[in-house]
């Protein structure tokens, strides 16, 4: 994603992944999909231009809020918490060169995840993959042969047969999940549930961070 208002030294360091836009980073609880319950250190960067009309971190969209942080100070700040596991969200991390993050945080014995929504190719070495597809920006073929893990977020009843249409571009072992969006839990959570009970190839993920009151 443009940043027009960078120096060169600091575009040269972007595209390099030596920095990024980070908006946030916190230790907590994983509350979504396959790996929901475990500790980990989250890193969100700022940027997306996916547009999802229910996301609700919408102060991430524009890089520009978000100043460029040094990977190797984001890094350091990771390593004073126990957890083995680092998710690297957003925003969209697919827009930035990940490589640098992924292999500095590995060498420091660290795992790394990704949640994105494949919309573009994604850089870097990752121990799991959450591919979240989103209507607005269709996730890049590549992406499905790679993805540990398809979220889909239902909002409607029309986004279980396009859930379907994604499961089936995933390789044998992926994990599947449908989650309700948040601000329509109590009318799609039941349709969910029946639809996983007649589908059982597909798993339920809960936002369980908003139930705890955690990040």
């Amino acid at each position: 994603m443009q940043q027009n208002h960078l120096s060169d030294s600091d575009k040269l360091l972007l595209d390099q992944g030596k920095k990024l836009p980070v908006m946030e980073e916190f230790y907590t609880i994983q509350g979504e999909g396959y790996n929901s319950g475990k500790p980990a250190y989250f890193i969100r960067v700022g940027g997306c231009d996916v547009g999802c009309h229910w996301c609700d971190v919408k102060e991430s969209w524009d890089p520009s809020l978000h100043p460029l942080k040094s990977v190797d100070e984001v890094v350091e700040a990771a390593l004073h918490f126990p957890a083995k596991d680092v998710v690297i969200t957003g925003g969209e991390p697919s827009l930035y060169n990940l490589d640098y993050l992924c292999a500095l945080l590995t060498e420091k014995g660290k795992r790394v995840f990704v949640e994105t929504s494949g919309a573009y190719p994604l850089s870097g070495k990752w121990h799991w993959i959450c591919l979240s597809p989103k209507k607005t920006a269709p996730p890049m073929p590549e992406i499905y042969s790679k993805a540990h893990e398809i979220k889909v977020i239902v909002f409607n009843q029309n986004d279980f047969l396009w859930a379907e249409e994604h499961a089936a571009k995933a390789n044998a072992d992926c994990k599947l999940y449908l989650q309700p969006e948040w601000s329509k839990i109590k009318e799609m959570l039941p349709k969910i549930i029946d639809y996983v009970q007649q589908n059982p190839k597909w798993n339920i993920s809960l936002q369980t961070h908003k139930y705890m009151g955690i990040p």
